[in-house]
């Protein structure tokens, strides 16, 4: 195993499936099935998931009406992350998968506040920690809380699942000419300017050499693989 600690950030778009909207049970079952799998070979696996499935604040028209403020809607994004990560957590715990959610935001009935240390020790017993409500503040997006929980708990590398397979020279969708790219450097993705993360989690991620996989989290088996040192997706680094 290549990576013996991980965070995997999942978008809460992920959650949805072929619905516009909430969550879709067979993608939960698929993405706890491929945790399942990384947890039964002795990684330790840390996850944070978006909200956009349920409330994105940017493109939000209330926002865009001025009838909601940036920071009243990033409060709600945060709350829609705790959602899915009670969501997610029941699927993992069905599947006999011990788990632990951690908010950055108190709510005591609910989950424990985030202590690094404490989410260390959960990680090391086998336990799954869910990261929720972001960081607590507003103006920051769940890919940077992503990066910097990572580095709070040490991880060896920060997966981010997504239903493409890696970083491609331009949008594959839109030109057949596209190349993937197996690896990148942090410097080369600024350039690129690359909205599969935002900027603020690269730069991060370079600050703290922090190495950042863009895989396809929709693959059977690709979650295990990544984590084992396969070539899968596009792996950023320094």
């Amino acid at each position: 195993m290549k990576y013996k600690r991980s965070l995997l950030k999942l978008s809460g778009e992920a959650l949805m499936g072929k619905k516009e909207f909430g969550f879709h049970s067979s993608s939960l079952q698929k993405y706890a099935e491929e945790v399942k799998k990384v947890v039964d070979i002795g990684g330790q696996v840390a996850i944070v998931i978006g909200g956009g499935n349920i409330f994105r604040g940017l493109s939000n028209k209330n926002m865009k009406k001025k009838m909601i403020g940036r920071i009243g809607g990033d409060y709600m994004g945060m709350l829609a992350t705790v959602i899915n990560g009670i969501a997610f957590q029941a699927y993992l715990e069905n599947l006999g998968i011990c788990t632990s959610i951690q908010t950055a935001i108190r709510m005591d009935q609910i989950a424990e506040p985030f202590v690094k240390d404490r989410a260390i020790h959960h990680l090391e017993k086998g336990r799954v920690v869910i990261f929720v409500a972001g960081l607590g503040n507003p103006y920051f997006t769940t890919d940077t809380a992503a990066v910097l929980r990572a580095m709070e708990i040490k991880a060896d590398v920060l997966l981010k699942g997504t239903r493409v397979d890696g970083i491609y020279t331009d949008d594959p969708e839109k030109d057949k000419y596209a190349k993937k790219l197996t690896s990148i450097s942090f410097d080369m993705a600024y350039k690129m300017e690359i909205k599969v993360m935002d900027k603020t989690a690269f730069i991060l991620g370079n600050e703290n050499n922090l190495p950042i996989i863009i895989f396809d989290i929709n693959k059977k088996g690709n979650l295990k693989k990544v984590i084992s040192g396969e070539k899968i997706g596009t792996i950023v680094s320094k």
